[in-house]
């Protein structure tokens, strides 16, 4: 068996994480913990400098790492089987592919809960995935239950 884990960082990860260390010991599954990363700015205007945007980038990309390493390692600890991965790109796209590339039997991921005037204007990853994916999604809400 394996999890496509996918974290953004958000109050959500928690509970994604959590899930995934429970589904992953009760299965004996491999986990792939993703995180997509922002893609790289198609444009940098003149104000600030290619240089300054290019820097700031690159320093959120390494705090990103270092927190999935650390995610992984609290994995690790409780015993999954797990490597953390991170790519640049638009999420829904990049998970889709990841799940493909990976061969997973199951994507595992957050939903921010904005509501749905937010997901028709702007979209939500979340119902993204759910409608590209080839294999099952388990969706943790981000707020738990009453």
């Amino acid at each position: 068996m394996r999890l496509l884990v996918c974290v953004d960082f958000s109050p959500v990860t928690a509970g994604v994480v959590e899930q995934a260390s429970l589904l992953a010991r009760a299965l004996g599954a491999e986990v792939r913990l993703l995180h997509v990363g922002a893609p790289d700015p198609d444009f940098v205007g003149y104000q600030a400098g290619p240089a300054t945007v290019r820097d700031g980038v690159a320093r959120a990309l390494r705090d990103e790492h270092r927190a999935l390493e650390d995610l992984a390692e609290r994995l690790r600890a409780a015993g999954v089987d797990v490597k953390p991965l991170m790519v640049q790109g638009p999420t829904r796209d990049a998970i889709v592919e990841q799940a493909r590339t990976f061969r997973a039997d199951m994507i595992v991921l957050g939903s921010h809960g904005h509501g749905a005037l937010f997901n028709l204007l702007v979209g939500s990853v979340a119902e993204g995935v759910l409608h590209a994916a080839r294999v099952p999604v388990l969706v943790v809400p981000s707020k738990p239950a009453p």
